[in-house]
């Protein structure tokens, strides 16, 4: 009898598995965006689909990439109707999505409702509320409820929200303030973590910060933080910021001895350090660096490079470049393009342009709108 219930229990609970695999599959093969958004609805009435918190955001990052944002709000909206939604991390993540698609002012509507739920706000949902306004880029309003919130809930802020706190700052261009986070912190009993000295240390060095950068690099061993690839990546594209290139280089090879793994930040920083330098064989070599990785050019790669070679004048790499571009299908900016279809035409090179031009309206995965004279 054991045995029987047993394969029982484990044919529902298979089924089950396989019912929600299958339906996940669906959405993501579904290409019409209605379709979707009934789709995801009907599939919320199960139970075991609801706690599926990919499923739901790569839905919602779908439609908001779409410009879907009556959709994605008619998705989470529709959540309301399940019982879920009186609990605090069922609601923090649909809070969550809202902020991922920048629409704060639902993610602010839906934390205030919760009370009227019976719902509890702890620091839980607060930390979802402050990462909405920080992907909203309302970063005035994440240092005013990290402020005052709470106050008015009796909560206490933990390290996410003393890191969420920093990185608005940072973007805020509060550098002096979000260095003085740390102080804060240690005198609330919240320890640091690699996460808030990446995030500072990502703030400081790539706004040319790079004196406050080293000092809190120095920190690092004190405070007992081991550095990961981030960390190294971040003092790079510092050392590349201030034209210390020289040291960067030397830096890069003290990673490998270390056994960090540079990866395609870590090439895509040498690469600009000596752009900014004016350094086209270096960062040409550096570039070709890539091609003896295990990594591909991305679109960071490209706009530092390219820019920088049309400038030199290297129009026949250039050329090599963007046929690479459309023949790895990587997604850059038309900007980008327009910036090499201009230069080839104060060079006369018109044929070369106009090709560039329509392989950037007839390319399969992703059109260029590119500006051509009428008149070359």
């Amino acid at each position: 009898m054991y045995r029987i219930l047993h394969r029982s229990f484990c044919t529902i609970a298979e089924e089950s598995t396989t019912s929600i695999k299958s339906i996940s599959q669906d959405l993501y093969k579904e290409q019409n965006l209605k379709t979707l958004v009934d789709k995801f609805k009907k599939a919320s009435d199960i139970d075991r689909f609801r706690t599926k918190a990919g499923i739901y955001e790569d839905t919602v990052r779908r439609l908001a990439r779409a410009k879907r944002f009556r959709w994605v709000r008619d998705i989470i909206e529709h959540q309301k109707t399940y019982t879920d939604i009186g609990n605090e991390g069922f609601s923090a993540r649909l809070i969550t999505l809202y902020g991922k698609s920048k629409m704060d002012r639902h993610a602010q509507k839906l934390f205030d409702e919760m009370p009227q739920r019976n719902c509890t706000r702890s620091v839980l949902s607060l930390n979802a509320l402050l990462a909405a306004y920080l992907h909203s880029k309302k970063y005035d309003v994440v240092e005013k409820l990290f402020r005052d919130l709470p106050v008015q809930l009796s909560v206490k802020p933990d390290l996410v929200s003393y890191n969420t706190l920093i990185k608005a700052l940072l973007e805020m261009g509060s550098f002096d303030s979000a260095v003085a986070v740390v102080e804060e912190m240690e005198k609330e009993g919240v320890k640091t973590d690699l996460i808030t000295f990446n995030t500072l240390l990502d703030g400081l060095y790539s706004k040319g910060r790079f004196e406050d950068g080293e000092k809190l690099w120095g920190k690092l061993g004190e405070k007992n933080v081991v550095p990961n690839i981030r960390t190294y990546n971040a003092r790079l594209l510092g050392l590349a910021m201030v034209k210390k290139t020289g040291e960067a280089v030397e830096f890069y090879e003290e990673m490998e001895k270390k056994g960090v793994k540079p990866d395609i930040f870590s090439l895509n920083a040498l690469i600009k350090g000596f752009a900014n330098e004016g350094n086209l064989d270096e960062a040409k070599k550096w570039f070709g660096e890539i091609g003896k990785s295990e990594y591909d050019p991305d679109k960071a790669t490209y706009s530092i490079i390219v820019p920088f070679l049309c400038e030199k004048g290297d129009l026949k790499t250039v050329l090599e470049m963007v046929k690479e571009i459309f023949y790895t299908h990587c997604r850059v900016d038309a900007s980008l393009l327009q910036v090499v279809v201009d230069k080839l035409l104060s060079e006369s090179m018109v044929s070369e342009a106009k090709e560039i031009v329509e392989q950037g309206k007839t390319n399969k995965y992703c059109r260029y709108k590119l500006n051509l004279p009428a008149d070359e």
